[in-house]
């Protein structure tokens, strides 16, 4: 699922869940609504690319990702892994969730 949040400060972010609402990908803050829709529109075809998700690993020995665009822009971040093996699966998920609801007609 994506969900869509308006800020305190009337900007917009999305953030998407798996099946059992966990937050998987929470998206950088869009100044307006009209923003966050285009980019939440262009997620699906991204799923395809397989550059677009970038691992880290953080100065704790944590990993995490994140979600740029095909200008290499940052659209998203997830939490910490504890596992490689985590982070990649958070990674499927991501990319089931978002070819799941773009077929289902959800966004």
């Amino acid at each position: 699922m994506i969900d869509i949040k308006k800020e305190k400060n009337n900007s917009y972010r999305f953030v998407v869940t798996s099946g059992e609402g966990n937050a998987l990908l929470q998206s950088i803050q869009f100044p307006t609504k009209k923003e966050l829709d285009t980019t939440v529109k262009k997620l699906s075809p991204l799923m395809k690319k397989p550059s677009v998700f970038e691992r880290k690993t953080d100065h704790n020995g944590k990993f995490h990702f994140t979600l740029k665009d095909t200008s290499g822009s940052i659209i998203g971040s997830s939490n910490t892994y504890t596992s490689e093996a985590g982070m990649e699966n958070g990674i499927t998920n991501v990319r089931k969730r978002i070819s799941f609801l773009s077929r289902s007609k959800s966004l």
